[in-house]
């Protein structure tokens, strides 16, 4: 079984920064891509930006230059710095990877349970 967990959301003023955190653990045996998605009320959900396991990042227009995701290989982990903040950012932000499950033999994608971002201004 494999778990990706987020932590750091919360409510942040307009212009502040919030820095999220993802640890994917379990039956993994290797992980391609990693990103960061969300979903705001009534929208579909977007990329937000993804990372290669050579870490190359792509950022979706609307973060470019604000936000900077990030990951260790190591430790299974990924995360997104999100600076000066905008109400539009407020939303669910999921993890996401792309991985081989060690069991099964498997490349899958996974997400995380979700972590709340709210923004005000």
């Amino acid at each position: 079984q494999v778990q990706l967990v987020e932590s750091g959301g919360g409510l942040v003023q307009e212009g502040g920064s919030l820095r999220l955190s993802c640890a994917a653990s379990g039956s993994i045996l290797s992980i391609n891509t990693m990103g960061w998605y969300r979903q705001a009320p009534g929208k579909e959900r977007e990329v937000v930006a993804v990372i290669s396991s050579g870490g190359i990042a792509n950022y979706a227009a609307s973060v470019q230059g604000r936000f900077i995701i990030s990951r260790d290989n190591a430790r299974n982990t990924v995360d997104l710095q999100m600076n000066s903040l905008k109400p539009e950012d407020t939303a669910v932000y999921y993890c996401n990877a792309d991985l081989v499950n060690i069991i099964s033999v498997r490349r899958n994608t996974y997400w995380g349970q979700g972590t709340q971002v709210t923004v005000s201004s």
